[in-house]
């Protein structure tokens, strides 16, 4: 029987020839969130840019799954067509693309027999309206002009029209206002409430723990200097925000050291 899940195993990763990611062990299953938490420089990027293969992050030993099938092989399309997906903290503008021809181009190349036209374009307006989106944004040049929010809300929307097993969503809540933060969160309930998002997997990458008030995690964990230091139920954030990072570090000098 295939093992079900995002499983990370002793995973460690250099950049540059520096070792960031110190043997990482992580499982996401389905359906589940979990929360990603760390001050700036701990690694939690870099482990999203490894587990979705950027090249410049290089893997040193450790493997990667997707519900039983190895990815550190795999190019990074073959991994989002696998059923994985990035949210990345900076989103970039393309200017002359639309938006309507990067969906429908990022759907055709995962899912390539998927839906005619006719029903792609009616699953689009489905999605809009189920993420409260104007239709006008689909004319408009991918982040181009965009706010913070509205890049976020974008890529909610590819999230949800792509539907993958298990997304991952790099310091989402980065430069958002509360309004904006509260709309990504509720985009994402939203999503794991339909049929087709509610067995989706999370890892929510995080430095502060505002975004979990609109995010429910069911798991939190803590990175330090490119391990997990620390792991617990949703309350783990609500210490963080009490006592901060470096609470952590004293609790756990010895295991970091």
């Amino acid at each position: 029987m295939t093992e079900k899940g995002l499983r990370i195993r002793d995973l460690r990763v250099t950049v540059d020839g520096n070792e960031i990611l110190r043997g990482i062990d992580l499982s996401v299953e389905p359906g589940s969130v979990h929360a990603l938490m760390g001050p700036n420089g701990s690694g939690k990027s870099t482990l999203a840019f490894a587990i979705t293969g950027h090249p410049s992050y290089k893997v040193t030993s450790g493997s990667v799954t997707l519900d039983g099938e190895e990815l550190l092989g795999l190019s990074p399309d073959k991994r989002a067509k696998a059923g994985l997906f990035l949210s990345f903290q900076y989103p970039a503008a393309i200017p002359g693309v639309s938006v309507a021809n990067l969906v429908r181009t990022a759907r055709r190349a995962v899912r390539a027999d998927d839906l005619p036209p006719a029903q792609f374009r009616k699953l689009i307006y489905e999605k809009l309206e189920v993420l409260d989106m104007d239709d006008a944004l689909m004319s408009r040049y991918v982040n181009d002009g965009f706010s913070g929010g509205e890049k976020k809300r974008l890529e909610m929307l590819q999230l949800a029209l792509l539907g993958p097993k298990y997304a991952i969503l790099d310091e989402t809540d980065s430069g958002l206002d509360v309004d904006a933060l509260r709309a990504v969160g509720d985009s994402i309930a939203a999503m794991r409430a339909s049929d087709d998002g509610k067995h989706t997997g999370f890892l929510v990458i995080t430095h502060y723990p505002r975004i979990l008030q609109y995010v429910k995690a069911d798991r939190v964990h803590i990175m330090l200097d490119g391990r997990i230091v620390k792991s617990g139920g949703p309350e783990l954030a609500n210490v963080i925000e009490r006592d901060g990072y470096e609470a952590i570090r004293d609790e756990v000098a010895d295991a970091i050291s």
